[in-house]
């Protein structure tokens, strides 16, 4: 049995949501009903087969053939099964999901994976800002699940994160974990300015130091933890890193002491 497949025929004119057709909504129904439902998001009434050319019978696995930055909300509260991405996807990708995976082959818009509590996403290029962050007027960000991005990640990476883990390979913007509650964070590449912006607790881990480190983390010495090899381990055995990330004798610092904070900034010893 196909995955259920929705190929995109043009660059839409205006932003979709997506949000309707994920796995547990889908279940159960016809193609024809299936191209009958409407996508909001923009100011014309759209139909899913005004937009895409449906394919496939089985729910549990769909693909969406042609990405497009105005396909917005795509998996957003999924709760199971498997979505894929063949190009780009815009913004809110995963959001609030609990149960599932979503692979982006492209690039993907601002608040992805924002207030996932858990399942698998990865995108394979860029994503925007607030990645792994709340919306405004919430409370809390991310707050479980594994959050992978390939390329580089925008400003206020995993702002209010309250638990998962989050890795960046291709670096981020300012302000990476700001209001971070807990956590781990994990980055590849060059930070931007001030990572760990008024953090309480959780761990950033940068393989080399950020644009600005804020004066208010102090240097604790090198950073010998279980957590460190074990951390390894599990990103190695995600296909995230294929060697040990950090290495040998990192360097630790505590902070952010402006709130006051107990959380951790570890920087590779090898580039402090």
């Amino acid at each position: 049995m196909s995955g259920l497949t929705f190929t995109l025929f043009n660059e839409p004119t205006q932003r979709l949501d997506l949000s309707p057709l994920t796995p547990q909504k889908l279940v159960g129904y016809g193609k024809a009903e299936i191209e009958k439902m409407e996508l909001g998001g923009g100011r014309e009434r759209v139909k899913v087969g005004d937009c895409f050319r449906v394919s496939g019978s089985n729910a549990e696995t769909i693909v969406f053939e042609g990405g497009s930055r105005f396909l917005d909300r795509i998996g957003a509260d999924m709760n199971g099964g498997t979505i894929r991405v063949t190009g780009d996807a815009g913004a809110m990708l995963g959001r609030r999901m609990a149960v599932g995976s979503i692979v982006v082959d492209g690039s993907a818009g601002p608040y992805a994976g924002s207030q996932m509590s858990d399942g698998r996403v990865e995108i394979k290029g860029d994503a925007g800002d607030f990645a792994g962050g709340p919306m405004a007027g919430e409370m809390r960000g991310m707050s479980g699940g594994t959050l992978i991005i390939r390329g580089r990640a925008g400003d206020r990476l995993a702002d209010r994160m309250r638990r998962g883990l989050l890795a960046v390979l291709g670096g981020c913007g300012d302000y990476a974990g700001s209001r971070m509650i807990a956590g781990t964070i994990v980055v590849a590449g060059e930070a931007g300015r001030l990572p760990g912006y008024l953090m309480r607790r959780g761990s950033i881990l940068l393989d080399q130091p950020p644009q600005e480190l804020s004066p208010t983390f102090i240097a604790s010495g090198p950073w010998f933890s279980a957590f460190a090899s074990l951390l390894d381990r599990h990103l190695i055995n995600e296909g995230i890193f294929d060697s040990p990330f950090l290495g040998e004798g990192p360097m630790r610092y505590v902070g952010d002491n402006a709130v006051p904070g107990k959380g951790e900034l570890v920087i590779s010893a090898r580039q402090v």
